[in-house]
Order: C-alpha cells, then structure tokens, then sequence
C-alpha cells in the first residue's frame, strides 16, 4: 500500500480555512468536476441495479461501495498532494478544493435569502416552488409561516450535516482528516438518496439511514451548543432587529432535540426555534416551541441565516482548533 505523505497540522488548518474562503466567495463547482455529483452517479447506477429480493443485503453492498469509493477518491488526493515537485500553494489549494466539497455553508445561506424575498414581496406562490426544492413535503397550500417554518428547518437541520459534521470528521481524525470528511459525505449522500422510509427504500436505504443516523448523533447535540453561542454573538449585531434568545436556544434544544422522526435533527431545529422563540411545524409530523404563541415570518429566515453563518464559522474554529490540539 503506498502511504501519502502526512500532512501537518499547519497544512491541515490552511486547507481548512481555504476551503471555507472558497464556499463563501464562490458558487458550486460545476457538476462535471463535483465529487458528490460523481458520488451521486455512482449510488443511482447502483440502486438502478438493486435486485427485487435481498433488498436490505443489497443495500449493504451498495453502501460499503459507495463509501469506498469516496475513501479511495481522497485517499488518490492525498498521494497527488504528497508529490513534492507540485508547489505547496498549488497542493493546499487542490485539497482546499476537495474539502470544499463536503459541505456547503453559502447554498444554505442563499436558499434562505431567495425565500425570505419572495415572502416579502408578497410572492407566495414563488416562495412556495422555492421552498420545495429544500424540503420534502407538500409545500402547494403552505401559509407564509410555514413556508417560513420550513425553510428554518432545513437550514437548521442542515447545519449538522451540511456544515458541522463533515469539519469534525476532517479535524477529529488529523492527517486522514479529507479521507474521513469523505466517508462521512458518502453516507450523508446515500441518506439523501436512498435513507427513505417508504416501500421502495426501507430496506434498500436502511444500512445507510442508520449509518448517517449513527455518524450525526454526536455533532448533532454539539450543534445546540454552538447555535446557543451564535445567538449572542447575532444579538450584537442585529441592531435594532429581533433578538435571539441565547438561553431558549439551549433549553429548547435540550428538551425538544428527540420530538422528531429523526434522532438528530430535532437538535439544531428545536435550539434555532429556542433562539427564534417561534414554533417549527411540519405538519401531521412535529411541532417545536409549542410554549411559544407565533409562527416564524420573513424577518426570522434573516436571523436564521445569520445564526448558521455565525456557527459555521465557530465550528470552523473550532475544527481547526481541534486540529491543533492533536497534531500540534
């Protein structure tokens, strides 16, 4: 087995600060050079092949090919980035740009702001098409507060596997830290494609379900935490708008984090519903912040963004902290 060169922690913490800079200041990359589209083709060409009996050891095999294929891509980055004869900036930027790739902080923050403005300018129906593009119910008779409520919660929800898990799998786990932000990316894509609760998926997806359920269960009860410290730090600088509530934030994620279906993402939804002070629906399935008497409107998608974009740079941070501390 040829070993990579180890990356120290310096490189680790610029690759990861790199990557954030890039999310930030730049759109998606293009589906053809997208590591999670090839993720993505690779798990439909798989589940179009899933045969009709031993769907659930199937699904097994198509979970493990998957994730091994995600671990071998970024494992190839690494021997690549260990050949000395490329110029350091380049190879910090190429691993900047795989890192990239596992989460996404800016598409939160822009599917946020596009249905706020369509609410406020009174664009219901808009605000309604836009919202189903993130969510998976029926969003065609939702009033503004559900719309609201929805888009909230998928940001909220997103937050763990979007942002906070992929940065603690790549600083938790030091010079294999791209590998296993990787292998967390695997899971997380086959959730989204195959984790369904339906006749078609149950037993295809549950391997990958429970997976993505076990490698979220930690960072998920983290994320009330950091959301509870993104409240106050909002708060200074929201002006003359609404002020988070920093303490309902980390009540309410505490009490409220197992109300619904799944077993980690009513953490950062019931902690941005403590730190709105609004009630999160999802009708005929959950209600969060039931002790609160209003619904969330446009202005709360507003301090919704601002409260993730505040915590993802705190776990940005933080990751790079943790980096320090176990290679430094």
């Amino acid at each position: 087995m040829i070993m990579p060169v180890m990356p120290g922690a310096e490189d680790l913490i610029i690759i990861l600060f790199l990557a954030y800079a890039y999310d930030l200041m730049l759109n998606e990359p293009p589906f053809a050079v997208h590591p999670v589209v090839w993720m993505g083709k690779l798990i439909s060409r798989l589940k179009d092949a899933a045969p009709a009996k031993h769907r659930r050891l199937y699904g097994i095999f198509l979970a493990l090919v998957t994730i091994g294929f995600a671990s071998a891509l970024a494992y190839a980055v690494m021997l690549v980035l260990s050949v000395e004869s490329i110029p350091r900036v380049l190879r910090l930027l190429v691993a900047a740009y795989f890192l990239k790739a596992t989460f996404a902080v800016r598409c939160l923050f822009e599917a946020g702001n596009k249905v706020r403005s369509r609410l406020e300018a009174g664009k219901l129906d808009e605000a309604r098409r836009e919202v189903s593009m993130y969510v998976s119910r029926d969003t065609s008779r939702l009033d503004e507060n559900h719309v609201s409520s929805a888009i909230i919660e998928t940001s909220s929800e997103n937050y763990v596997d979007g942002i906070l898990s992929p940065l603690m799998f790549y600083s938790f786990f030091g010079p294999f830290g791209l590998v296993a932000a990787y292998v967390f990316k695997a899971a997380s894509t086959l959730d989204s494609m195959v984790g369904y609760k339906n006749e078609k998926y149950l037993k295809l997806g549950w391997f990958s379900a429970r997976t993505d359920d076990v490698f979220n269960w930690i960072p998920a009860r983290i994320s009330v935490i950091f959301i509870c410290i993104a409240a106050v730090v909002v708060n200074l600088f929201s002006g003359n708008r609404k002020k988070l509530s920093a303490s309902d934030a980390l009540k309410l994620g505490l009490a409220e984090g197992l109300m619904t279906p799944s077993p980690n993402s009513g953490f950062p939804m019931a902690s941005t519903a403590g730190a709105l002070r609004v009630r999160l629906e999802k009708p005929n399935t959950y209600l969060l912040g039931e002790r609160y008497k209003s619904y969330p409107v446009a202005e709360d998608i507003w301090l919704t963004s601002r409260l993730i974009l505040t915590a993802s740079f705190m776990a940005v941070g933080a990751s790079a902290l943790m980096i320090y501390f176990i290679l430094g």
